[in-house]
């Protein structure tokens, strides 16, 4: 493990590795939160980077799911909860049918009337300080959907935001979307001064694709050019990297 700041950064060899230990350490944080206040309030993340980490969560048979509530991070703005790419989707067939009900869960809604979802979730979220925050880096730096240059000032929740062009390239190759002109070019995304608000933040990166943006995020200026350079102000934040994620780093 290195340390950069409060930075907690683990290079956990193979991809399977890193989805077992961010489980467990997402899962003992949801747990110790049930326990001193009776609830735990958590941030999801999608995508591919958070397959192993969710099989561990879903496995986990001490975890009391009925004292948990969710937000999800983001959701692209003019898709139905049953598109391909939908993170509603993503989330309730790869985590929710496979857990018992939670006590409440706030799946974003990008495709009706956005506005009127944003003053809800904005009006929710502040009810549930969030005890951890399960997120990833995309392959362009960003946070849920704060691309570069990202708002670093903004104290509202839930933001609406336009997607760069390396955002929407990552989808495209991740087989989401067939081609660049079936991507959305806005999205609903938690922002990042609200996403550091979470007690505890947990972060899924494999694949050599994001060795880049780890090595930014951990050397870099904290600069809204690098969005995530703003995890090194959190003061309990843990990288769970695999060896290719991880590869950039030097002497490590």
């Amino acid at each position: 493990m290195i340390t950069k700041l409060s930075l907690q950064v683990y290079n956990c060899g193979v991809k399977t590795s890193l989805g077992a230990n961010a489980g467990k350490c997402a899962a003992d944080y949801i747990k110790k939160a049930i326990l001193k206040k009776g609830q735990a309030n958590i941030i999801m993340a999608t995508g591919t980077a958070q397959y192993e980490t969710l099989k561990v969560l879903i496995d986990d048979q001490e975890i009391d799911w009925s004292k948990v509530v969710m937000f999800h991070l983001d959701e692209y703005i003019g898709i139905g909860a049953d598109h391909k790419a939908s993170f509603r989707k993503f989330l309730t067939e790869r985590f929710l049918d496979f857990v018992p009900p939670l006590k409440k869960t706030h799946l974003i809604n990008g495709f009706d009337d956005v506005d009127a979802e944003l003053d809800y979730l904005n009006q929710e979220i502040v009810k549930y300080p969030i005890d951890l925050a399960l997120i990833g880096i995309g392959e362009n730096g960003h946070l849920a959907f704060n691309d570069p240059p990202a708002d670093f000032e903004t104290d509202v929740p839930f933001i609406k935001v336009q997607l760069d062009e390396a955002c929407r390239t990552q989808q495209v190759k991740e087989g989401w979307f067939p081609d660049m002109e079936a991507v959305p070019t806005h999205a609903v995304s938690m922002s990042i001064k609200h996403m550091l608000k979470s007690t505890a933040i947990v972060a899924s990166i494999p694949d050599f694709r994001k060795a880049e943006p780890v090595y930014n995020t951990i050397f870099q200026a904290i600069d809204p050019q690098y969005p995530s350079t703003m995890l090194r102000l959190h003061r309990d934040c843990h990288l769970f990297l695999d060896g290719e994620s991880s590869s950039l780093i030097p002497n490590y």
